[in-house]
């Protein structure tokens, strides 16, 4: 691929924007290239198929995609359109596979793009690529996303490979995963989250509790973020929970596991917030956690909460992972439940300096790391045709 300019970007999302938290790498950099230019996002076509076998989760994410498709092209905010093609993993997306591109090009051509630069954050979307035939490539390798529960690891390592291939830019917020494929791909790049600073900051100095939390009493150990198998470790944090009675825990994020994986009465599970509200609900807790699972996926993640953590300026107790060795000064972390103990009663013991961890994040914020990526991709011959617009 000849890399030239580009006049919008159409991006492959990892996610869906009706439906997830908008704090994700791929919704923050699409908002802020929106200020500059014009942005289709295409709410995530999927990687794996859902399965019957899965229940009431299965009913929920086959009602939640069509609800997304029913809704069309929606400009969210200006310079922002959202759009769900008529797709699907499996079968249906063999079928109607030929027809997808034509749906963005139209959607494109609405938001005023006719020569997209398109990112790529949901790799099957790799497939639509000669179709659309972009001015240029990014690549957000984020995740060790072949690694991902319930995918044909085969089929995701194959769309990998060529977007590594292709790509005139190829992000990433791992350095494990970096050095791992930095001979793979002809631009990498170490880009990894953002943090949207002021918000996450002023929401802990302010520390107003919201609603729901009120009334739980403290000391309270808090988590934010998708409660999901192939990150989260239950096992783990139900055995922290019984050993720690006397202290509450609040997980606030959407939830994939069973209904009734956790009915321990000093755990209390407040579900999806807006992206707006969870700083508040991560300033209400007295220690926040990270109490991830040891799986592939984990080991070469770098979750876009460890900077929201630090801004808020809360202690912090965290699984261990490659990326956090970068922040050791300022992470307790702990291997199984009596170390998370441990870690979490020595924080509540003592008082907290919130201010080096702010610091070290305060530089960090997602316009900072928008224009990084801008400046890489004019490095390699890749410019915009479009000017910087008030879109805040």
């Amino acid at each position: 691929m000849s890399p030239g300019n580009y006049d919008g970007v159409v991006c492959f999302g990892g996610v869906d924007w009706w439906y997830h938290n908008r704090g994700h790498y791929d919704l923050q950099m699409m908002r802020e290239f929106s200020a500059r230019m014009p942005v289709l996002y295409i709410n995530s076509i999927g990687m794996r198929v859902p399965r019957v076998g899965e229940g009431a989760m299965f009913v929920k994410r086959v009602t939640r995609k069509l609800k997304s498709l029913s809704r069309g092209l929606v400009r969210v905010r200006k310079n922002f359109g959202v759009f769900s093609p008529v797709f699907g993993p499996g079968r249906l997306g063999e079928i109607v596979a030929p027809f997808v591109p034509g749906q963005i090009r139209r959607a494109a051509r609405r938001m005023g793009i006719r020569n997209p630069l398109v990112w790529v954050a949901c790799p099957p979307g790799v497939r639509f690529l000669d179709a659309l035939d972009p001015a240029a490539l990014v690549y957000q390798r984020t995740d060790r996303f072949e690694a991902f529960a319930g995918v044909d690891p085969e089929f995701i390592s194959a769309c990998n490979e060529r977007l590594l291939r292709d790509a005139d830019l190829t992000l990433y917020c791992s350095s494990l995963l970096l050095d791992e494929e930095r001979e793979k791909t002809p631009h990498p790049a170490f880009v990894d989250h953002g943090v949207d600073f002021d918000t996450f900051e002023r929401a802990g100095l302010e520390a107003r509790d919201p609603a729901d939390v009120a009334s739980i009493p403290r000391p309270r150990a808090g988590f934010v973020g998708g409660i999901d198998a192939h990150t989260f470790d239950p096992e783990l944090f139900l055995e922290l929970a019984r050993r720690m009675d006397d202290v509450q825990f609040v997980l606030v994020g959407g939830c994939s596991l069973p209904e009734d994986w956790c009915t321990l009465p000093n755990v209390h599970l407040l579900g999806r917030k807006p992206y707006d509200e969870v700083a508040r609900y991560m300033a209400a807790s007295d220690v926040l956690l990270m109490p991830w699972n040891k799986s592939d996926w984990v080991r070469a993640c770098n979750p876009v909460k460890l900077k929201e953590y630090l801004a808020v300026g809360r202690p912090i107790v965290s699984t261990d992972f490659h990326e956090l060795a970068s922040y050791a000064e300022l992470v307790r972390t702990a291997s199984d439940a009596e170390g998370f103990e441990r870690e979490i009663r020595a924080a509540l013991a003592k008082p907290f300096d919130p201010a080096p961890g702010r610091e070290r994040v305060r530089s960090a914020t997602w316009t900072a790391h928008a224009e990084r990526v801008l400046e890489l991709l004019a490095k390699s011959g890749v410019h915009s045709l479009s000017s910087p617009t008030t879109n805040r």
